[in-house]
């Protein structure tokens, strides 16, 4: 997804669907990156070519809203200006910097990252995709985004919105599902990338999608593109006839939820950072994350911190009961802290 791929010398075949529209290509380029230079946002990891900040940003841009994580990018290079300094921090820290943004696997990932750069690449982030895509957590986006906008390299990469952006306007409507497989807009990705505007062709496809060829109210008349594009103006009327989504008639499971798992993780950041063997123990900790907790509800728990000791986001160990004061009548009890 994230390597670079040679355009195809002709229109690529996908199966039942008809042939991708690459005759297009130039003006779609040209309207792009003029209306990305008048356009594009203003965000803070734009600022920047420095690869371990375009990292962090990429890690935690992930499924989470672009307002939502600039406070916690900020907060966090605050914490761990360079790849170094994440790596000489203990996992608690960086999960407590990490605070509410969720997701929490990211985290671990990326502090296994870093301390990977520094003992196998002299703390310098590798510019090569292949080398990106060896370090833990990194997948075929995250490589192409960190190899093209710290290193301005012509990398082909997709997230959701740039999947939408070509499918809409090289093969078509995209709902109500795709026409075109992951293994056609791979090359297509590639096929389109103008040589030299990486970093402000990938920018772009991502803002297009954001800003105005959204999932489901595309502002099509606001669109630089909307000449070339094959899905004006079929697609609205189509997503307009989509049947709404059914609501869920009965709430997850509390055991499944993953609001349990931040409440756990923020109960056990609240402890005190200069007390590395701060913790909590079960019934303690379930009064702190769900209003009337009781000891019926400790199997539950035991599942949401196993989860949470699963993916390295926490310790569970279990304390005799003479060190458990008043809790000892029921036996050993397990207390939870950061790792």
């Amino acid at each position: 997804m994230a390597d670079p791929v040679p355009p195809p010398a002709v229109p690529v075949a996908t199966g039942g669907a008809p042939p991708l529209d690459l005759t297009t290509i130039e003006p779609v380029r040209d309207a792009l990156l003029r209306w990305f230079a008048a356009n594009g946002r203003d965000l803070p990891w734009r600022a920047t070519r420095d690869p371990y900040a375009i990292l962090v940003s990429e890690v935690m841009l992930q499924q989470i809203q672009v307002k939502r994580a600039i406070p916690f990018y900020e907060a966090f290079l605050a914490r761990f200006p360079t790849i170094a300094a994440l790596a000489a921090a203990p996992l608690a820290d960086v999960i407590r910097t990490w605070g509410d943004l969720g997701r929490y696997r990211r985290a671990v990932n990326l502090h296994r990252t870093a301390r990977q750069i520094v003992t196998g690449h002299g703390g310098v982030i590798p510019s090569d995709v292949a080398a990106l895509r060896r370090l833990p957590g990194v997948g075929p986006y995250t490589a192409g985004a960190v190899a093209c906008f710290a290193f301005e390299q012509d990398a082909a990469f997709l997230d959701t919105n740039m999947r939408r952006v070509l499918h809409r306007v090289f093969a078509g409507v995209d709902v109500p599902r795709p026409t075109v497989g992951e293994r056609e807009l791979r090359r297509l990705a590639g096929a389109v990338l103008p040589p030299g505007e990486g970093w402000a062709w990938n920018q772009g496809l991502m803002d297009l999608g954001a800003l105005v060829c959204r999932a489901r109210k595309p502002a099509c008349e606001n669109c630089p593109v909307r000449a070339s594009c094959r899905a004006y103006p079929a697609v609205q009327t189509v997503l307009a006839d989509l049947p709404r989504p059914a609501r869920r008639q009965t709430p997850l499971p509390d055991g499944a939820h993953r609001v349990y798992r931040g409440r756990v993780l923020a109960a056990l950041r609240a402890l005190p950072a200069d007390d590395p063997a701060a913790s909590l123990d079960l019934p303690v900790l379930g009064a702190t994350v769900r209003e009337g907790f009781a000891e019926d509800d400790l199997p539950w728990l035991r599942g949401v911190v196993a989860s949470l000791t699963k993916d390295g986001l926490a310790i569970a160990e279990e304390a005799p009961s003479y060190d458990a004061g008043s809790e000892g009548a029921r036996g050993d009890v397990v207390r939870v802290r950061l790792p």
